[in-house]
């Protein structure tokens, strides 16, 4: 008569353990379609920068700066003029708003972190291109 309580636990736990696997696939497969859509993390997450959350082109209208023509680089100096004027206008101590504020820094931050990325990238791709030349110190 053992058996029977013995029985009654294995098949309790696999339904226990069979409803925690299928919810776990439903959540997995849930996180896989939202990864797939034009609003997912996934497929955004190329313009989103970790820092600072926000897109390239999101940084661009906040700064109210044109976007540069594919393959140049950003134009800094009216990048910087921008953010200096909007920074300042936005100053809570004058009665701007420090969300405003920190959203432009925000920017700001964005926007070099791409030119910082894509200097390195192209300068990888150079050295790639001409091979590795090690810098060579003739007074040691």
């Amino acid at each position: 008569m053992a058996h029977k309580p013995i029985i009654q636990i294995a098949i309790t736990g696999a339904r226990v353990f069979g409803r925690a696997f299928a919810e776990a696939w439903r959540q997995a497969s849930a996180a896989q379609r939202y990864a797939q859509t034009p609003g997912g993390r996934a497929a955004g997450n190329a313009g989103l920068s970790s820092s600072s959350g926000i897109t390239l082109d999101e940084a661009y209208k906040i700064l109210n700066v044109a976007p540069p023509a594919p393959g140049q680089p950003a134009n800094m100096e009216q990048t910087m003029e921008r953010f200096k004027k909007l920074f300042d206008t936005n100053d809570p101590t004058k009665g701007g708003s420090f969300y405003l504020q920190s959203k432009i820094l925000r920017a700001r931050e964005r926007i070099e972190a791409e030119v910082r990325e894509k200097g390195e990238r192209d300068e990888m791709k150079k050295e790639a291109e001409e091979g590795w030349k090690p810098k060579v110190y003739k007074d040691r």
